[in-house]
């Protein structure tokens, strides 16, 4: 049995409270990475294009609101 399938066997024997933490857990795990890469690849300049666009559609009146 792998490492993994492991851990698969040892959540479905949590009680209720104890998934729920750890789907809480997991959820804010993620976002957290999440948050990292958007960082790391904005200040790689990977997402630079987006404010090129925006500028761009910002010059021609075409922003749309939220």
């Amino acid at each position: 049995m792998s490492k993994l399938q492991l851990i698969q066997a040892e959540i479905e024997t949590l009680t209720p409270d104890d998934f729920s933490y750890l789907k809480n857990w997991i959820n804010e795990l993620d976002e957290q990475k999440w948050d990292k890469q958007i960082e790391e690849d904005s200040n790689a300049g990977k997402l630079d294009f987006l404010i090129e666009e925006a500028l761009l559609e910002k010059s021609k009146n075409q922003l749309q609101e939220l």
